[in-house]
């Protein structure tokens, strides 16, 4: 996913997995069969790596990494993946609580708002991966032009009330 107006660095980068399933619900236990790894800055707030895949490998998340614009601190959740992974700045992890990822959890409840696909205890689901990249790069397309633009706005109001919302950046 390519977005010109990323900063180039970060203070904060939080990563995190979201899971669905695509083609029909796999008899696994938790019935996930395909994740998100998202990488989102606090300020502003924008999505600034992604991938979706049938793994949550640590290969892929340093790749969703290096691609990212570089961050002063990297905060994640408990999942051990997140251990071998080459930071350019510090990592942070948190395995008692969501307090260090509470941008990108923020985001996984946009995600499944926003994209039926993703939606918990529906029956609308991908039927190829490739259907859920679509749906996903046009969100994160509108989702990022929303959070830089919120981002000026509040710079320049003292209101918390926006006059805007994601939708009028689809």
């Amino acid at each position: 996913m390519i977005n010109e107006s990323y900063p180039e660095n970060l203070d904060y980068a939080e990563l995190d997995e979201l899971y669905w399933f695509i083609e029909k619900k796999p008899c696994s236990k938790t019935r996930e069969n395909i994740y998100l790894i998202i990488m989102v800055s606090r300020t502003p707030h924008q999505i600034v790596g992604l991938d979706a895949a049938f793994d949550k490998s640590p290969e892929r998340i340093q790749e969703i990494v290096d691609k990212a614009p570089k961050a002063k601190f990297y905060c994640t959740d408990g999942y051990q993946g997140y251990i071998d992974i080459v930071y350019s700045g510090q990592h942070i992890r948190n395995t008692q609580n969501k307090s260090d990822t509470f941008t990108v959890e923020g985001v996984n409840a946009d995600l499944r708002h926003y994209i039926p696909t993703l939606a918990r205890r529906s029956r609308c689901f991908a039927r190829k991966l490739d259907n859920l990249k679509a749906a996903v790069n046009l969100f994160v397309h509108a989702y990022n032009k929303f959070g830089l633009a919120k981002y000026k706005y509040r710079l320049n109001h003292k209101k918390a009330d926006l006059p805007f919302s994601v939708i009028d950046f689809l």
